[in-house]
């Protein structure tokens, strides 16, 4: 329950402290992994003090044990190791601080963070912090390129002189950490959130040398690779040689061998450059010579054909075709208007032949009753009739004679 307090019932000190004891004393005993920054070891005396650190955040607790206790992992456990402890919470009330009594210590074997290691491998690589898609490119010729890297480090050497010999004009805003202990991982952390969240830098750099697995821990830290996986700057990991594969390699948008491999990558070199422009250059000049010339050659070939030579002959050859045409078509109606002369004049003679009036001419007569029919037989006329006869100079009435 809340104690009932206030600036009229004020608690005393030694009452809060001893309170806070007996919360504390009630949490048992746990276990415990750190890494071990501080080991005081008096002659003589029975207790060993320790004080024991995360290796990802900026908090630390002291830790006392018996000399038994320590001697039995004395000779595998340093400043720097990492290690397990089972203790039980301590509240010191006279001064009001806590520690933790460890009644066991266990150091964390190689094989150990290596297993820890391939399980947050697997686990980050569900979540596709590692995935492929999310890698970004680098820009082509960066105007300010962020380090962070070990203070006067060969590192931070290999990548300025090599990435100003291959390009002068790069500038680096450089941010000097830890990169081992246990201050490596908070400090490379926060370096690395501040370059991002500057407005000039175009890629940042986490560089360090080789070193041994336990060095190179910081660099597999949860908290490092979710922060360079939340950057919005690429990164590029160069941390130690070749064979070194921390996770911070994975969640990098690039991974370099090394300090100076990530110096290649990430600063183009001018000399390279420049050649590469002059074999354009030339690649652009060839081409557009041989377009020039491949013009020329088909300009000669059109002007050297004969309708270019002499435009007029084309006029000259559809006149002569025009005059044949107008030609061979008066002719083809010329031998059309006689050939239908003289059918004309043959349908004519024939037509004279057939007509009555060449009947006529030949002295035949036709009879004609009052009522203009032709007489076409003695039976059809009456004695004493008169008819009418039409011969081929005219006509003339006649009387019918009977017969006797």
């Amino acid at each position: 329950m809340a104690l009932q307090t206030s600036a009229d019932a004020p608690l005393p000190v030694g009452q809060v402290s001893r309170l806070i004891g007996g919360w504390i004393d009630r949490l048992g005993a746990v276990w415990v992994e750190g890494q071990i920054t501080q080991l005081s070891r008096r002659p003589g005396a029975g207790v060993v003090f320790l004080t024991l650190r995360d290796p990802s955040h900026d908090i630390s607790l002291s830790v006392t044990c018996y000399r038994q206790v320590y001697d039995a992992v004395a000779d595998v456990v340093s400043e720097g190791a990492r290690v397990v402890i089972h203790a039980k919470p301590e509240w010191y009330a006279p001064r009001g601080q806590l520690s933790l009594r460890a009644a066991e210590i266990r150091p964390v074997g190689i094989g150990e963070l290596l297993a820890r290691l391939e399980l947050l491998k697997k686990s980050l690589a569900a979540e596709g912090l590692f995935a492929a898609e999310r890698k970004r490119r680098l820009p082509f010729l960066p105007q300010l390129v962020g380090l962070v890297c070990g203070r006067a480090s060969a590192a931070e050497r290999d990548v300025l002189e090599n990435a100003r010999r291959r390009w002068p004009a790069v500038r680096f805003e450089v941010r000097n950490v830890p990169v081992q202990g246990v201050h490596a991982v908070p400090q490379v952390v926060r370096a690395v959130q501040e370059l991002d969240a500057h407005p000039d830098v175009d890629v940042i750099i986490v560089a360090r040398g080789g070193g041994s697995v336990e060095d190179l821990l910081p660099f597999s830290d949860e908290e490092l690779v979710r922060a360079v996986a939340a950057c919005r700057t690429p990164v590029v990991s160069a941390i130690g040689h070749e064979p070194d594969s921390p996770l911070l390699d994975l969640v990098a948008d690039l991974r370099a061998s090394t300090p100076t491999d990530a110096a290649k990558k990430v600063v183009p070199d001018v000399g390279e450059e420049l050649g590469r422009v002059r074999q354009l250059r030339d690649r652009v000049l060839w081409t557009v010579r041989a377009l020039i010339e491949r013009e020329e050659r088909g300009l000669a070939h059109a002007l050297a054909r004969p309708c270019m030579e002499h435009p007029q002959r084309m006029v000259e050859v559809r006149e002569a075709e025009i005059d044949a045409l107008v030609s061979r078509s008066r002719r083809t109606l010329g031998h059309l208007l006689d050939r239908a002369d003289s059918e004309l004049a043959h349908t004519r003679a024939r037509v004279v032949a057939l007509s009555p009036a060449a009947t006529l001419e030949r002295g035949y007569a036709v009879l004609q009753k009052a009522d203009g029919a032709v007489v076409r037989s003695p039976d059809e006329v009456g004695g004493g009739e008169e008819l009418r006869a039409r011969v081929a100079e005219g006509e003339f009435d006649v009387v019918v004679v009977p017969r006797t």
